[in-house]
């Protein structure tokens, strides 16, 4: 980057810590740490809840997989606005009259401690790796243009993100993110446009639209069904219901953000403020790698995408094949840029018959580079059983620096680091919440007010950002980040979301036997997942209805043998 850039992206970042630094003096207690005293308007819990769930990876890896994989996968935010309406009748006012700090201590209330323990430290194993996944996606950006090993910048940028959140808890928090989201909806629009703006003169936005529908990159929805099959219609509306309503009605760093709202009605239209946008900006921001695609194809990109894994080839002892390889890509290129050119001059003169040959032509060739693609990383594991053979987390990050102009680079980059701070420092602020109220404070105080509760609470988000920060050295094996997390949080989200489903729903059923139920769910989901079943957005549907099932059949049972019990006694 130049030193305009370098700029730009500096001040940007230390203008957000400077404010959530400013905005949260005065920090004192456990409320103000935790909840910010609960005195959020429904805009700033809206867009807080917003910024918590755009991390980096959403724009890191969101264009690269529609890049590779087309705008499959909105189809993953279809259940999204059903869930919000959802948590607002039930889950909202259920914990706003209930008063708590977390989403868990009701549990205690309608079960028992053990139900409570387990769903939290479900919570916190989740939710402790995802975060660690979310501090890795912009330690990507750093290493990339540092050109130095990634382990260095996952340390860097997860040190900043603890020095702030440790100081101003989810006041810091909430007030930054305000700040970020509004740089991040006009980042969003200024590259949509900058990638429009350096396409072929004669290919325009619509034209890019019609070529990328042609090469099957605009396959927005898929209404067949197939277990399998990880996006379409079916598994987004009911898989991604049950993962939305989970993620947004049971996780902490989702939770902690509507219980900020100074009243139920606030919490509720931020809710719904974030299930009327949150598809709109994904949306967008697929569009974008799409529209880079369709660049690509009139502009050749790297063969690889990481900078990093390549010059690592260049340097070994296989760097004449790797050299044999670039050349047959170059060569390839070649090919799909005549074929693209012939499909843009055949998508202008409406041309239908132009247009089937010069698709297949493209298709054709797209299908060679991916095959030389696969030799080439085929070969990095020959080098390196270790390296990093997934890119797609590279790919925007790529046109952003090697394409757009000086200060638009810097910008971008600044709101990808923004995205990450504020998501992670959601991350960090519900893991010390989740530790404090319902362990620490449990065990040691119990509702008792302490001063040493705000100290405790500063201290576990120092210790959690430690762990996330060594589960981010770990996290270059995952493969597309953006997925990588929600199947993570799929292991997870349906067994949490069962037990609550059953305290809200289920009024007959005790803490044991949900419990039991509990741990049996989990242990099927992590089977399901092992064995390849099913795709993971069912997972969440799964795990959900499994809990809901077995603990009303222990019940029954358990009734059953009290009730034979005590007629023979």
């Amino acid at each position: 980057m130049s030193y305009i850039d370098w700029i730009v992206l500096s001040v940007t970042l230390l203008a957000i810590v400077l404010y959530g630094i400013w905005k949260s003096k005065g920090t004192n207690d456990l409320s103000g740490f935790l909840l910010a005293d609960k005195q959020l308007p429904w805009y700033h819990v809206g867009l807080s809840v917003m910024a918590t769930q755009a991390s980096a990876i959403t724009f890191l890896s969101a264009p690269g997989q529609a890049y590779g994989d087309g705008l499959r996968f909105i189809q993953f935010y279809f259940g999204l606005p059903l869930a919000m309406v959802l948590l607002c009748i039930t889950f909202i006012p259920m914990f706003k009259g209930l008063n708590v700090y977390t989403a868990y201590e009701f549990l205690e209330k309608r079960f028992d401690n053990k139900t409570r323990t387990l769903t939290a430290l479900l919570f916190l194993l989740q939710r402790g790796l995802s975060t660690g996944i979310t501090i890795y996606a912009p330690a990507i950006i750093l290493s990339t243009i540092l050109q130095i090993d990634i382990s260095y910048t996952i340390v860097f940028n997860g040190v900043i993100v603890i020095i702030y959140t440790v100081y101003g808890g989810t006041k810091a928090v909430s007030h930054t993110q305000l700040f970020q989201m509004g740089v991040i909806f006009a980042g969003l629009f200024l590259a949509a446009y900058m990638v429009i703006h350096l396409l072929p003169a004669d290919v325009g936005f619509f034209n890019a639209l019609k070529i990328a529908g042609k090469m099957n990159k605009l396959n927005a929805v898929d209404t067949s069904f197939d277990w399998n099959n990880k996006y379409n219609l079916w598994s987004g509306l009911i898989g991604g219901f049950f993962l939305q309503l989970s993620y947004f009605g049971t996780d902490q760093s989702q939770v902690g953000r509507y219980l900020t709202g100074s009243s139920v009605t606030q919490s509720r239209l931020g809710l719904l403020m974030n299930g009327l946008v949150k598809i709109p900006m994904q949306f967008i921001i697929l569009g974008i790698g799409t529209l880079v695609f369709v660049f690509y194809q009139f502009n050749q990109p790297p063969i690889f995408f990481n900078k990093v894994e390549v010059q690592k080839l260049e340097n070994s002892s296989y760097a004449k094949e790797y050299n044999e390889i670039q050349q047959e890509f170059n060569a390839t290129y070649q090919q799909k840029s005549i074929a693209a050119q012939a499909l843009s001059q055949a998508v202008i003169a409406n041309d239908d018959v132009a247009i089937e040959a010069a698709k297949n032509n493209a298709n054709q060739a797209e299908s060679q580079n991916t095959a030389i693609r696969t030799r080439l990383t085929d070969l990095m594991k020959k080098n390196n059983p270790k390296a990093n053979t997934n890119d797609t987390n590279y790919v925007f990050l790529s046109f952003v620096t090697q394409k757009l102009p000086v200060g638009i680079v810097g910008l971008l980059i600044a709101i990808i680091f923004l995205a990450s701070m504020g998501s992670a420092a959601s991350g960090l602020n519900s893991l010390a919440s989740t530790t404090v109220v319902d362990f620490y404070k449990r065990l040691y105080n119990g509702d008792k007010a302490n001063i040493n509760d705000f100290l405790v609470s500063r201290w576990s988000t120092f210790g959690w950002g430690v762990f996330c920060i060594i589960i981010a050295l770990y996290a270059n094996k995952l493969g597309n980040l953006i997925e990588a997390v929600n199947i993570l949080g799929s292991l997870f989200y349906g067994t949490i979301l069962g037990v609550f489903l059953v305290a809200f729903y289920m009024k007959k059923i005790d803490g044991t036997s949900v419990f039991i139920a509990a741990l049996i769910a989990e242990c099927i989901v992590v089977g399901f997942w092992i064995a390849d079943i099913t795709a993971f957005l069912w997972l969440n549907v799964l795990g959900c209805l499994a809990v809901m099932f077995i603990a009303w059949l222990i019940s029954l049972i358990r009734n059953q043998q009290s009730g034979k019990f005590t007629a023979t006694s």
